[in-house]
Order: C-alpha cells, then structure tokens, then sequence
C-alpha cells in the first residue's frame, strides 16, 4: 500500500513538472474573430523555441502568457503578459511571443550582469585621441 502511494505521488509530482514547463497561451476574444487554437499553440512553440536557440540556453522557455484578440491596438503589456491584437495576426503574434519570451529569459539577476559588464567595458575603454592630452 506504501509502494502504491509513492508512486502516485511520483506520478502527481512529475505531471506538475511536466505541466509547468508547457506553459500555455490564455486566449479571450471580443466579437466574432477566427482563430485555431493549434495555430495559435504551433506560432507560440515556435516563437518559444526560436528564443530559446537564439540565446543558446539549456533551459526550456515557455511563458504563460494571454492572448486577447479584438482589442483596441496591437501590443504587448509587460505587467499581464499579454498580446493584445486588433485582429488574429500570426507574425503579430509571433513578435509578441518573442518579445515577452526573451522578457523572461532576461531575468533581473542577468539584467544587472550584463549592465555592469557594459558599464565596466565602457569605463576600460580609452578614446586614442584623449591619450596625447
């Protein structure tokens, strides 16, 4: 009975582990717009794994994030983690994903390194023309 409830509770915690490395896209629409949701899931994946080649991380890179179609203007809000899109636009769409995917690659902690190897690069760098004054 032990060796039964250990392994339920290895499946449950596995399927979590699993589940969160997904991650998803939470679609809301407003008035009669056409979309697929397996178009919409292939352009996320895709945008997804494009970041995560480009900047070479062994880490899997799936955000949650939310998908509102029939809004005013098409925008990203950083704060919701949202694509906001007048209209069903798989570039648009893509762009969006690409954008808040690296926003969370980009973690504080590897914001301020790489901010303070630039300001340490710009404070060893010496103009030639200031080293005759």
């Amino acid at each position: 009975m032990k060796n039964m409830l250990k392994s339920a509770m290895l499946v449950a915690a596995f399927a979590s582990v699993c589940c969160a490395q997904e991650g998803s896209v939470i679609i809301s629409g407003e008035g009669k717009q056409k979309w697929s949701p397996s178009e919409v899931n292939r352009v996320y994946l895709s945008a997804c794994t494009a970041v995560q080649r480009e900047f070479g991380n062994s880490i899997v890179l799936r955000p949650t994030i939310a998908l509102v179609l029939g809004a005013d203007k098409n925008a990203v809000n950083f704060d919701k983690k949202t694509v906001l899109l007048k209209r069903w636009d798989r570039s648009l769409f893509a762009e969006g994903v690409v954008i808040l995917a690296f926003e969370d690659l980009l973690t504080p902690q590897r914001r301020m390194m790489i901010t303070n190897r630039a300001v340490n690069l710009a404070q060893a760098t010496v103009n030639i023309g200031e080293i005759g004054q």
